[in-house]
């Protein structure tokens, strides 16, 4: 289960997301295998296909800096229950995590789901490395 200093820290990281259209903020905690955390929020634009998820901006910040190693990620949605990534987000997490990689879905009164990558986008498109 994930500890609560980091669903505290993935809910107070929720106010950095720019949503002026759907105003719906979503947060996303990486941790990779050394202690580091990566974060990120989701940012629209008015062109939304253009628009970037939460998972997405956190993944993409670590990558971008040589982090390939990992060992969970955390979502929150100011939902009533846990929210579940997009599929886009699911096939980059399938790129770049484990399939056994730790996945906390959070609602806003803080409750949790886990699952894994694996078991959020079975059969994945990875096998063209």
């Amino acid at each position: 289960m994930a500890t609560t200093n980091l669903i505290d820290k993935l809910v107070e990281n929720s106010q950095f997301a720019y949503v002026p259209y759907s105003h719906f903020p979503v947060s996303a905690l990486l941790v990779t295998k050394s202690g580091e955390i990566y974060t990120g929020v989701n940012i629209e634009n008015a062109s939304f296909g253009l628009t970037n998820c939460a998972e997405r901006t956190a993944i993409f910040k670590a990558v971008s800096e040589g982090v390939l190693d990992f060992t969970e990620i955390l979502i929150y949605g100011e939902t009533e229950q846990p929210i579940s990534p997009c599929g886009a987000c699911r096939q980059v997490m399938a790129e770049f995590f484990n399939p056994d990689l730790k996945v906390t879905l959070v609602a806003k009164d803080k409750s949790t789901v886990e699952t894994t990558v694996g078991e959020l986008l079975p059969y994945s498109f990875t096998d063209l490395k």
